[in-house]
């Protein structure tokens, strides 16, 4: 399993926008990662004290994040800077996200990727419930030629 300090030099995300806190497995397809700090009253994203479930978009962009750090640092390199540029199909099946007692879980796939662009899929569950799903585009900021 691979823990949240390393996470952290994974990803842009830093102390409490880094989303995901393990991977609880991954291959060059996919990601499955975990969370706990949904219910942290202090977390960067909540609003008037709750945490809504628009978020777990945030969530799932991340989680593909985490994805292209695991699969950059395989080749020694390091993931370039993206942005979030499209999301489809988002299916949103509660309304917030604060008040559920256990960890989050996500999985990212790869469904395209070209140079400068990637597309996944993503769904994110609590307790075997699925909380969100949906589609994200990301381009990516490759240095100049």
């Amino acid at each position: 399993m691979i823990g949240r300090e390393e996470i952290l030099a994974l990803v842009p995300h830093q102390y409490g926008m880094c989303l995901w806190d393990e991977v609880l497995d991954w291959d060059a397809g996919q990601v499955r990662v975990r969370a706990h700090n949904h219910r942290d009253p202090a977390h960067p994203l909540r609003h008037d004290g709750q945490l809504h479930a628009i978020h777990l978009c945030e969530y799932g962009a991340q989680a593909m994040a985490v994805h292209g750090g695991l699969r950059a640092g395989e080749s020694g390199g390091r993931a370039p800077a993206g942005m979030l540029v499209a999301l489809r199909d988002m299916q949103l099946h509660v309304a917030r996200i604060d008040d559920l007692p256990g960890a989050l879980e996500a999985t990212a796939r790869v469904l395209v990727e070209a140079e400068g662009s990637q597309q996944y899929a993503f769904e994110i569950h609590h307790d075997g419930q699925l909380l969100a799903a949906g589609r994200a585009a990301v381009m990516l900021q490759l240095p100049p030629r």
